[in-house]
């Protein structure tokens, strides 16, 4: 926005201070003059004019040094105001400075003021947690664009790949040819949907509404039976009432994606699945544990970026599109709740969403 030019703050502080230092000298002064006026030691003739009493011929030189001392005043506070106020304002330029920087795009720039904590300091402080947490959003912004080409890219190439090995040979069996690019659209489908959502959850469009976790653990595990009796994996659940606040279509994506990695990344034939809701201290608690192969923790930290798979626990038939726990992560921070994942001593993950409790209802 345009504005006209002012005068600068630093400008209007000298002002200030130059002026409350007149004001106060006046005031000392006017005190003066009043203290000898009732001392008798000043009076006034018929013609209104200031002379001395008898014996106090030394207050004839009181109004010169008034008019010294306010001159005095004067100088001095525009000199000292104009050094006081570039001191105290030195904070606010480099802050000045420092969101000049990032508004260039160079969202590096900290300006870790000095000092002990005061107003100027605290604002500094918040500007550089903002900078930094934007230079991270920035960056995984950039790196889940990289990656959503990629993996959108994938499929493009493939299908064009099938496409030119059948115009290049008439005679290819254009049924498998049919199965195949079913199966790479397919994929490309379900990439491009986990996408949406994903990007819906991070805009948190959605209204809160009252909803039991305990029911959509259920309905999830209802849903993905058949998935675990497919891969022979015994699929558990139970728990109390867990009412919690946010949207019934998200929190319910939320507890798929993550009975289904519990199903897919585990034991064939041997594994379990342990699906459990509770209340605790005002928080709604979702707990999805799992069997499986021993997971490293510095490889638990990665598996909620975007793509990240654990090819080294996925079958290749059930790779999915790597957002699983990414979409999982998003939803859990759009309805202000934490997510964490443990990796378990005898292999698996125990993966915890807690949620903000639902209010008791009003009677």
């Amino acid at each position: 926005m345009r504005r006209r030019p002012g005068l600068s703050v630093r400008l209007k502080l000298t002002l200030s201070y130059t002026g409350f230092l007149l004001l106060a000298g006046a005031l000392v002064l006017a005190a003066v003059g009043y203290f000898l006026l009732r001392q008798g030691w000043l009076q006034t003739n018929s013609e209104g004019a200031w002379r001395a009493t008898p014996g106090t011929s030394f207050v004839l030189g009181f109004a010169p040094t008034a008019a010294a001392v306010m001159l005095f005043l004067l100088v001095f506070g525009l000199v000292g105001g104009w050094f006081l106020a570039g001191r105290m304002l030195a904070p606010v330029n480099r802050i000045t400075d420092a969101t000049r920087t990032a508004a260039n795009g160079s969202l590096s720039h900290r300006i870790r003021l000095p000092g002990r904590q005061d107003e100027f300091r605290e604002l500094a402080d918040a500007f550089d947690t903002m900078l930094a947490r934007l230079e991270a959003h920035v960056a995984e912004q950039r790196r889940f664009a990289a990656n959503a080409s990629h993996e959108l890219r994938t499929p493009l190439a493939i299908s064009k790949s099938l496409l030119d090995v059948a115009h290049s040979d008439p005679t290819h069996d254009p049924g498998e040819l049919v199965d195949r690019l079913r199966a790479v659209n397919t994929r490309a489908i379900d990439l491009t949907e986990a996408l949406l959502l994903l990007s819906r959850a991070d805009q948190q469009s959605f209204t809160g509404e009252h909803v039991d976790l305990s029911l959509l653990a259920e309905e999830a595990a209802e849903t993905l039976l058949p998935l675990a009796e497919k891969h022979g994996v015994t699929l558990e659940t139970g728990g109390d009432v867990t009412p919690a606040v946010g949207s019934p279509a998200l929190l319910l994506q939320l507890t798929t994606n993550l009975v289904h990695n519990a199903i897919v990344h585990n034991l064939p034939g041997t594994g379990a699945v342990r699906v459990g809701t509770a209340l605790r201290a005002g928080t709604a608690v979702l707990t999805v544990e799992n069997t499986g192969e021993p997971v490293a923790p510095e490889r638990v930290a990665t598996l909620t970026e975007p793509f990240q798979r654990g090819t080294e626990r996925v079958r290749t038939d059930h790779a999915g599109v790597g957002l699983g726990l990414a979409i999982v992560k998003t939803i859990t921070h759009a309805h202000g709740g934490t997510l964490t994942l443990t990796p378990r001593a005898a292999g698996g993950l125990r993966i915890t969403v807690e949620l903000p409790a639902a209010a008791p209802p009003r009677w």
